[in-house]
């Protein structure tokens, strides 16, 4: 949790889908009496308080609102992170799935950050299954955990043949 925690923390904003935003604001939302849930244990407080205070944007086509310091992105996709990523500061944070597939499709992502977990599900969603090109990255970080999961940072580089 303080990796993420962390890592929310480096970015000005967070940029998610519908689901990935309902999925958050459902679990990290701080309830309206100011008092996080019991099952909330102790270590898992800061991430909380991050996630909630963060300024968010949703990208989304169905929903007619947001809020939890949230700004609902209906424009275009490319031309509404290519404005946010333009605005000053330390840059975007996305989470989701379908997301990130779409602005990696569209060079939009400067950093991919992967975190490998020892278990194998045999089932799921494939991370950025459907990328129309291949992207060519450089490892630029290299976390390991106690437990055995790992988190790498990428960058995109120029592809050289």
């Amino acid at each position: 949790m303080r990796y993420w925690t962390d890592e929310l923390e480096r970015a000005d904003a967070l940029l998610f889908g519908r689901v990935t935003y309902e999925m958050m604001e459902s679990a990290w939302r701080r309830p309206a009496t100011g008092t996080w849930p019991d099952w909330m244990a102790e270590w898992q407080i800061p991430f909380g308080e991050t996630i909630d205070r963060a300024k968010k944007h949703v990208v989304s086509s169905t929903l007619s609102a947001v809020d939890w310091n949230a700004e609902l992105v209906r424009d275009d996709l490319r031309t509404a992170v290519q404005r946010l990523k333009q605005e000053p500061g330390k840059g975007l944070f996305v989470g989701g799935v379908t997301l990130p597939l779409a602005l990696a499709d569209l060079g939009l992502i400067d950093e991919y950050v992967f975190v490998v977990q020892p278990i194998l599900a045999g089932h799921g969603p494939t991370l950025l299954a459907g990328l129309r090109e291949r992207i060519q990255l450089e490892l630029v970080d290299r976390h390991e955990f106690r437990s055995g999961v790992v988190a790498q940072r990428y960058r995109p580089t120029l592809a050289t043949a």
